[in-house]
């Protein structure tokens, strides 16, 4: 493999670069992330505008290719059913990403906790295929299997693997059903689930650590497994969220309906003033996070006017809905909630034990996993059962 991409410059500096950036250097991760070309996973991604996801072709402005690739940052390659790799340039996507190459601070962090030891049989998402070449580097290809629900993404990650001297086990199939394609030492899961599925459990060896998060959190899970065949664990401090695992070319609908976003903008049933200044959910990890344990599917919307006041709505696909505003940010918020729920109340809630407490519960907690699969964290007398 060349040095060089197109116009001379050094990618093996921008990966020197990248892995100074992500760890130190007696670091077991630096040499793998300093010896694998990201930008040979990623020849086309997907990149945000003010009108939505367009395509980015790293051969048509290789700089760009490489400054992207290198960078600390999760690259979209794949919104709804449509890969970067088959977009016309020009393309304008809207929806759901559904595929990328994570930022490799986070799948570093994912590995650590893994604590992946020489010798151990190690199961991890495909993607881009990323990730797989940085387990490949530090364990071995042949210690490697890795897996995806979609056939291009193992086809065409298997490829580029290749091209680079690895060749690690590849599977088609959904994580969450059994039968996984082995036994393994750790499972790495770079994408959520919830619960926990029984399949990891029935594939992890005796003593085994999985690692993931938990669907719409930004929870990491680690727990290793028990001799009843459950497993025990914990949520580590640090956070991470990732897309949630799908079951076919795009992601079920399970939005809140137009309906009721429609609702959303007019009085309700319940008028108050918030105890609490404006809060943004996804702002706060541990309020989103605790928020998603009580009621998960919320989705949350937000606005700033020309004056300086901002709006957020909440709304679940069960016809729930709320919606805030302030003029200022000292403002108390005036809240306008309908549907069967009130969801600001569940809100205010958690900043009330926030305010309280000092903190939540969600991260240092205990992780408790039924051989079925029943997921369930505890810190003090709070608990919550997935």
């Amino acid at each position: 493999m060349t040095g060089t991409v197109g116009v001379g410059v050094d990618w093996q500096a921008r990966a020197r670069g990248l892995a100074d950036a992500v760890c130190r250097p007696e670091s077991r991760w630096w040499k793998p992330l300093a010896g694998v070309p990201r930008h040979l996973f990623v020849p086309r991604w997907w990149e945000r505008t003010a009108s939505g996801r367009t395509v980015r072709d790293g051969a048509a402005d290789p700089l760009a290719w490489l400054g992207s690739a290198y960078s600390d940052a999760t690259l979209v390659t794949r919104v709804g059913p449509l890969h970067a790799d088959h977009a016309v340039p020009g393309t304008i996507a809207s929806g759901r990403p559904t595929s990328s190459s994570t930022l490799p601070t986070l799948m570093v962090t994912m590995y650590r906790h893994a604590m992946l030891g020489d010798g151990s049989h190690t199961l991890v998402t495909t993607g881009t295929g990323y990730g797989t070449a940085l387990a490949c580097h530090r364990l071995g290809a042949q210690w490697v299997t890795s897996v995806d629900v979609d056939p291009y993404l193992v086809k065409v990650a298997a490829g580029r693997l290749a091209a680079i001297g690895l060749h690690p086990h590849t599977s088609v199939c959904d994580l969450t059903q059994a039968p996984l394609p082995g036994q393994f030492d750790r499972i790495v899961s770079t994408v959520s689930v919830r619960p926990v599925p029984a399949a990891w459990l029935h594939a992890l060896r005796p003593g085994g650590r999985l690692v993931t998060t938990i669907t719409g959190t930004g929870l990491i899970l680690v727990a290793d497994k028990t001799p009843d065949g459950g497993a025990r664990g914990h949520i580590a401090y640090d956070g991470a969220s990732f897309m949630s695992t799908r079951h076919g070319d795009d992601y079920d609908d399970t939005t809140p309906a137009a309906a009721v976003w429609k609702a959303s903008d007019g009085d309700g049933d319940d008028v108050m003033t918030s105890r609490y200044p404006l809060l943004y959910v996804p702002d706060s990890w541990a309020v989103r996070s605790m928020l998603e344990l009580t009621a998960p599917g919320i989705e949350h919307r937000t606005q700033r006017g020309d004056s300086g006041g901002r709006t957020v709505w909440m709304a679940h696909p069960d016809g729930s809905w709320a919606r805030a505003h302030a003029d200022g940010p000292r403002q108390s918020p005036m809240v306008h909630q309908g549907g069967p729920r009130r969801l600001w109340d569940l809100l205010e809630e958690i900043r009330d034990r926030l305010n309280t407490v000092g903190e939540l519960p969600v991260y240092g907690a205990a992780v408790t996993i039924t051989p079925a699969g029943e997921t369930t964290l505890s810190r003090g007398r709070w608990s919550a059962t997935l």
